[in-house]
């Protein structure tokens, strides 16, 4: 992969509305990142695929939506008051802090060699809940989403007719206060979390460990165009937790190495114990069937949405040599995550009759997909616009269109074109 492949990413997402650096009018806030028009409409069209992949295509997970902020108990219970920490060096010419494993031999700032011991801090960002001084209570922004779904285990037992084994999904933001958050979206103090929790019998967690295992690297293998960039990292025995049997990431290969970009975590009955004990509440599973009654194990499934979407764009972006001589650049990116599913093209602006049949196009299209109305100079500088930005089609209204009812639709992988019925649209473009 070409070493400025994060730099020319990292531009085009500014420079086409994808993602921009947040309170960039005061100089930046370093890992807080906003989605721009184009981007906020890939992150939902993302969070869709997943959601559809992993709750609504299945009888047995069903999904929910947690608060930020919960009892600090929580943190106490979990284990990350004490343990979720990380570790940071100072550079002693320059101050600036680093992870000790993001210095090769120098200083990335100043370049100068000495440094600070390793000192570990905590990750958690505090907070506090309450109106008067004095009266307010500490609490944090979850370091990590899926708390929330052994939170509220009972609550949907009790509420659904779900049995085990069965999953609860969710999606939503986590924080953490990283030390060198870097390389855009990568790693971020803020950032989404898609998490899936199954809850099983102890004695089936080989068996639905593997199922997930497999489940996901096929979800990526779908989502990713150059599938060789995948691979499955295997967490050495003597690292893993404590209450862990096995864990394994889903690596993608960026230009900068093998980078986590999921993980699959056998959770054991660690969180369900901790949380009954923590609570005094009993947090145990009753078999309707055979009144068996035990503590449920965890099959966690757990990624980020921003590091997906960034990866993805790692993943679409080329430069491709045309005959006459220009470069192209485009978003070749899975066609359900594009932010648009076609554009609309009246051929000139000034022609009330091709005006009026493209918005008639753009209001019928648009009832089924997400399509975007484009009448801004020349149709080769809206091509190059809508290909920097990963649009799969451009449909062209025209006065052939007044005679016949066809348009033109251009694909953007292969930049064929063909004429087709406007009758027939929906189905050209999916």
């Amino acid at each position: 992969m070409s070493e400025d492949l994060l730099q020319k990413v990292t531009a085009l997402a500014k420079r086409r509305g994808i993602i921009f650096p947040n309170s960039e009018i005061y100089g930046g806030i370093g890992g807080f990142y906003d989605y721009g028009p184009v981007g906020v409409e890939m992150k939902n069209n993302l969070k869709r695929y997943w959601w559809k992949n992993i709750v609504d295509r299945r009888e047995n997970v069903v999904g929910i939506d947690g608060s930020i902020i919960t009892h600090p108990k929580v943190w106490e219970a979990s284990g990350h008051l004490t343990g979720f920490t990380d570790e940071v060096v100072e550079c002693k010419k320059c101050h600036q802090r680093f992870r000790p494993e993001d210095i090769q031999g120098k200083c990335p700032k100043c370049g100068s060699t000495e440094f600070t011991d390793s000192r570990k801090y905590n990750m958690l960002f505090k907070t506090e809940v309450g109106v008067l001084e004095g009266e307010k209570m500490d609490a944090y922004l979850r370091g990590e989403a899926c708390q929330n779904i052994y939170l509220d285990f009972k609550n949907v037992v009790d509420s659904t007719r779900q049995q085990i084994p069965f999953g609860i999904a969710q999606i939503g933001k986590a924080f953490r206060n990283e030390v060198t958050p870097n390389k855009l979206t990568y790693r971020t103090r803020e950032f989404e979390q898609w998490d899936l929790q199954f809850f099983v019998h102890p004695n089936d967690m080989e068996q639905w460990f593997e199922y997930w295992k497999e489940e996901r690297m096929n979800f990526y293998k779908g989502l990713y165009r150059k599938t060789e960039n995948l691979r499955f990292w295997e967490h050495p025995k003597d690292k893993l937790i404590f209450y862990a049997k096995k864990a394994f990431d889903i690596e993608y290969q960026t230009p900068w190495g093998w980078e986590e970009n999921e993980g699959i975590h056998w959770r054991g009955d660690y969180d369900l114990t901790q949380h009954s004990k923590f609570s005094n509440k009993d947090l145990s599973y009753t078999n309707p069937q055979t009144n068996e009654k035990y503590i449920p194990n965890i099959v966690e499934t757990s990624g980020g949405v921003d590091r997906t979407l960034f990866f993805l764009l790692l993943d679409a972006y080329e430069e491709e040599s045309l005959e006459n001589g220009n470069v192209r650049t485009v978003l070749k990116i899975n066609k359900d995550i594009a932010a648009y599913r076609a554009a609309i093209f009246p051929l000139v602006s000034n022609k009330e009759d091709i005006v009026k049949k493209a918005r008639d196009i753009f209001s019928s299209l648009s009832e089924s997909n997400k399509v975007v109305w484009d009448n801004r100079g020349n149709i080769g500088k809206r091509y190059r616009y809508q290909d920097e930005i990963g649009t799969p089609y451009c449909i062209t209204i025209d006065y052939e269109t007044l005679e016949n009812d066809t348009v033109t639709v251009r694909e953007r992988d292969s930049m064929k074109q063909v004429r087709v019925k406007i009758e027939d649209l929906n189905s050209a473009i999916n």
